[in-house]
């Protein structure tokens, strides 16, 4: 299969390291004019840097700017007023339970992990559909089925997507617009690296190891039994904004190496 975007412009919002930069770097890869997006200048040149090595050909573009917040969508709509596909790639994560937290950590999770695409999917889809052809992806979690009660704001935004991602599609009916929620497992990003790696240091083991004795303990209903990688999560991505996919929307696109115990 031959995923071609040429002559598409494409905003990857978290796009300077783990799952996004992957998702980025196979989308600058098939052709696609890629905004690459993070909080500071630094990482989003290194970003580009990156990708530039793997893909010369790129055509690559960066801001930077704090996508959780009002000012900082607006800035990047005012900085690139079209786009043909965006992932809404931008996320935190955290422990906490309904004990631990607190009313403004509740407030920032919903304003960094729903609102930044909600903000950015409202400025983008009404130039999509007015085109007839565009993609929104909101990358979700399987923490939006498998709810953790220890990371429970986390897993309510991850689950708010699910029913934003639904409703857009559905007010996108007919358009030649696709909206789609991916949800990834445990995978190796940096984030998740960095919370294993002291651990693998004492162990004298490879994060690779420890993260695959993470999900086997921790996630057990695994069929892969390990952790994904960012590049196969950003497969399913970039297929889902591809023309090949113009069937799927309104989908809850699971990347989560079987973890969700369920055939439906």
């Amino acid at each position: 299969m031959n995923i071609d975007l040429s002559g598409k412009t494409a905003i990857v919002s978290a796009s300077t390291a783990g799952i996004g930069l992957a998702i980025a770097t196979g989308i600058a890869a098939s052709g696609a004019h890629t905004i690459i997006n993070g909080r500071k200048q630094e990482a989003v040149d290194r970003a580009i840097d990156t990708i530039r090595k793997s893909t010369p050909q790129a055509k690559l573009q960066g801001f930077a700017g704090d996508l959780g917040t009002l000012e900082g969508c607006e800035a990047l709509t005012k900085a690139v007023p079209q786009a043909d596909i965006l992932v809404n790639n931008l996320g935190i994560f955290g422990p906490g339970d309904i004990f631990t937290t607190e009313d403004d950590d509740w407030e920032r999770y919903f304003q960094v992990n729903v609102m930044s695409g909600v903000r950015l999917t409202r400025h983008y889809l009404k130039g999509m559909m007015e085109r007839k052809w565009g993609r929104v992806v909101l990358i979700s979690s399987e923490s939006a089925l498998n709810i953790p009660p220890d990371m429970l704001a986390y897993g309510f935004s991850k689950t708010a997507q699910l029913s934003i991602a639904r409703g857009i599609a559905k007010q996108a009916a007919g358009s030649g617009v696709t909206v789609n929620a991916v949800l990834p497992g445990p995978t190796l990003s940096d984030g998740f690296r960095s919370m294993v790696e002291d651990t693998a240091k004492e162990q004298g083991k490879t994060v690779e190891q420890v993260a695959t004795e993470f999900v086997r303990e921790h996630r057990s209903s695994s069929i892969i039994q390990r952790a994904a990688t960012t590049e196969e999560v950003a497969n399913m991505v970039v297929y889902v904004c591809s023309p090949q996919a113009s069937a799927t929307t309104g989908a809850a696109l699971r990347v989560d190496g079987g973890v969700i115990d369920t055939i439906a």
